[in-house]
């Protein structure tokens, strides 16, 4: 609904997990000065500490059969900075180029994502591709789906007699689709959602294709696999979607997902431990929040229990004899969240306006925070492999890069 706004900060929508002084937290950040470059930091007792002279990429952390182990035997020298002015400087906004600020957590690794992996996301789905990018048609084909339907996707196993039976049914009243295929077919859809090294962090700008008029932030959970498929934590990012694109075509999927500052992840990597693992993240709630500089304000949720395909299986599904990711993956899980409320006029639907600010929260997660621009506008992705590589030989931190002293 749109109301008066009071929050003109990141800061004001940040709410910190839980856990952050007792859980095993790791992340990147900028570090600035003569010997400026990333660092993998690891955060202990509400303080941010430097250990990129042991560890310099967080892929070679993550490949250690029991990296929370390394990380708890690890001397530790001065810290470099709090949690709470690591946050505040990570506002690219009000950013104080002369100390550290955020990164996304993750480096080496492939970004992949899954999708239509809740009912809920399944059927708007079906409506961006019945509504050929329109979003003024969403309300009435919506409805006119849920009427033929009649079904609570959410209890259908995917790949179940069950659901190859809906299918058939389906079929034969002209009504299947793509999207319905990857929703309760055997077969998940992973696709690459982002480029190594390209994915931002909290406080960074996100961008949206500037021909876009229909879009949404898409807030969910974060798995972080190693190269042997073994999950080691999770984090928040947003799966930033246009659903203009999309629904034009399929095809488009690329163009729709992979722009420019189009995939956000943080603020903090979550390693699995004693106080965390996969069950927190298949009940984890996850909300959103997006503040628009018009006093516009919309909230959301995503309920990981509702979530159609458990998330190890969309691991496996990722990850097999079939395809290999040598320096380990991350893997966006998808979201229940898909918004349906009229932002300017009615029946126009949600889409993003700059400037806009977008909070997506889970208490054991924390909240990342982004605003939102252009893809042309936000800061070009310059740090690729080359770059990360030259770097880290300039400071001496190679061998680290590759091995955990």
């Amino acid at each position: 609904m749109s109301q008066t706004s009071t929050a003109t900060t990141l800061a004001d929508l940040n709410v910190l997990a839980q856990d952050l002084c007792e859980g095993t937290w790791i992340s990147r950040v900028w570090i600035p000065g003569h010997a400026a470059g990333p660092a993998v930091v690891l955060v202990r007792d509400s303080l941010v500490y430097d250990i990129s002279t042991r560890v310099a990429t967080v892929s070679a952390l993550l490949e250690l059969d029991d990296p929370v182990s390394y990380l708890r035997n690890l001397p530790l020298d001065q810290s470099l900075i709090s949690v709470d002015d690591l946050l505040r400087n990570s506002d690219a906004a009000v950013r104080d180029e002369t100390r550290p600020w955020l990164l996304a957590p993750i480096d080496l690794q492939a970004v992949k994502a899954a999708g239509v992996t809740f009912a809920t996301s399944m059927l708007e789905r079906v409506v961006e591709e019945q509504a050929k990018g329109d979003p003024a048609k969403a309300n009435s084909i919506r409805a006119s789906l849920v009427e033929s339907i009649g079904t609570d996707f959410g209890q259908i196993v995917p790949g179940s007699p069950q659901a190859m039976a809906l299918k058939e049914v389906l079929i034969a009243q002209g009504m299947w689709s793509q999207y319905l295929e990857v929703g309760i077919g055997p077969d998940a859809e992973i696709f690459t959602k982002a480029q190594p090294l390209s994915a931002v962090g909290y406080g960074a700008d996100i961008g949206i294709h500037p021909k876009s008029s229909w879009n949404n932030p898409e807030p969910e959970v974060v798995l972080i696999v190693s190269s042997r498929g073994k999950v080691q934590g999770a984090t928040l990012g947003n799966d930033v979607n246009l659903r203009d694109f999309e629904g034009r075509s399929a095809l488009l999927l690329s163009k729709a997902k992979d722009n420019n500052a189009s995939t956000s992840l943080g603020p903090f990597l979550r390693l699995f431990d004693e106080r965390f693992d996969i069950d927190d993240v298949r009940s984890a709630e996850v909300a959103l929040r997006v503040v628009g500089q018009d006093g516009f304000i919309m909230d959301g949720s995503s309920s990981m229990n509702q979530i159609s395909r458990d998330p190890l299986d969309l691991v496996a599904q990722t990850l097999n004899e079939n395809h290999q990711y040598p320096d380990g993956f991350v893997l966006f899980l998808g979201t229940l969240f898909a918004p349906k409320q009229d932002r300017d006029q009615p029946g126009g639907g949600f889409t993003h306006k700059e400037g806009d600010l977008v909070a997506i929260s889970s208490a054991k997660l924390g909240t990342l925070v982004n605003r939102v621009t252009t893809s042309d506008r936000a800061p070009a992705w310059q740090m690729g492999y080359r770059s990360l590589i030259e770097n880290l030989h300039e400071r001496g931190l190679l061998e680290a890069a590759i091995t955990p002293r």
